[in-house]
């Protein structure tokens, strides 16, 4: 069943869990998280970035997205992430999104609030949760490396938070607390106390950028810090890539759908994973 970003989020506060927000840019990512949620029988976000536009047209994969979270056994929110301009974010509503992700992060702080608040103003016209960011990682959705002047993570500070929160009018708040986007090249240094902050700040469910590749341990410090939903991709992404070559190391592939299905059971089976730790289970 299709429901609201604010809906999920309040079954990950209820519930002291985190919800995992995938992105599917194709059918087989798709299958993927929802066959897991189903076979868990838990929540989940599948989201689609904007930056993803000529991998997948949010034309093409938007309908898709859509349908399968009305069809499915579990809770599912259909989420746009980091969405840079309005127009695209309403093109996202009016196919049937139920959660918009906002990304200021790169904007001077008092522009942050006036673009996010205008997201927040939009999206109500839809009863549609809004998420926002501030501070940045130290990489981009893609993976890549930052600007030269952005070479390091800049930390969300908590009263810019609380300030930030109470101006814009969001449901949920991604800070920057150490992650990074992409393959961690080092174990990432997280401050998680700063998570327990500005979630005592602010009251609101708090958001994982960048959340592959973080160990089980942290996932659960900062889920009990106030994190309630984590972003997770790139891990997924590489482990239906590995497990693509591993099928064409073994034998001779005729079909393209024979290593499409393996990347698609492989990133279930991560996904699986990762869901039971962010749930606790």
């Amino acid at each position: 069943m299709i429901v609201n970003l604010r809906e999920i989020l309040k079954t990950a506060e209820d519930k002291k869990i985190g919800i995992g927000a995938f992105n599917t840019p194709n059918f087989e990512c798709l299958c993927a998280v929802l066959n897991a949620a189903e076979t868990l029988d838990l929540p989940v976000i599948i989201s689609h970035a904007e930056l993803h536009e000529k991998l997948s047209p949010l034309s093409a994969i938007g309908p898709a997205m859509v349908l399968a979270a009305e069809r499915s056994k579990v809770p599912v929110c259909v989420h746009l992430d980091h969405c840079k301009t309005m127009d695209y974010l309403e093109y996202a509503l009016n196919l049937g999104f139920t959660g918009v992700m906002y990304d200021g992060s790169d904007l001077p702080f008092e522009e942050n609030i006036r673009k996010t608040k205008e997201a927040v103003k939009i999206a109500a016209g839809y009863n549609c949760g809004v998420e926002g960011e501030l501070g940045y990682l130290s990489s981009k959705e893609s993976g890549a490396s930052g600007s030269a002047e952005k070479s390091g993570p800049v930390y969300t500070d908590p009263d810019e938070a609380v300030l930030f929160c109470k101006e814009t009018g969001i449901d949920a708040l991604a800070p920057s607390f150490g992650t990074a986007h992409g393959i961690y090249k080092s174990k990432p240094i997280l401050d998680l106390g700063r998570v327990k902050d500005i979630h005592a700040l602010t009251g609101l469910p708090l958001v994982m950028h960048g959340g592959s590749g973080v160990s089980p341990e942290d996932y659960k410090k900062g889920i009990r810090n106030g994190l309630r939903k984590i972003n997770y991709y790139s891990y997924m992404a590489r482990t239906g890539a590995a497990a693509v070559k591993e099928l064409l190391a073994k034998e001779e592939v005729t079909y393209f759908h024979d290593m499409a299905l393996a990347a698609e059971k492989a990133m279930e089976a991560e996904v699986l994973t990762a869901m039971k730790i962010f749930a606790d289970i």
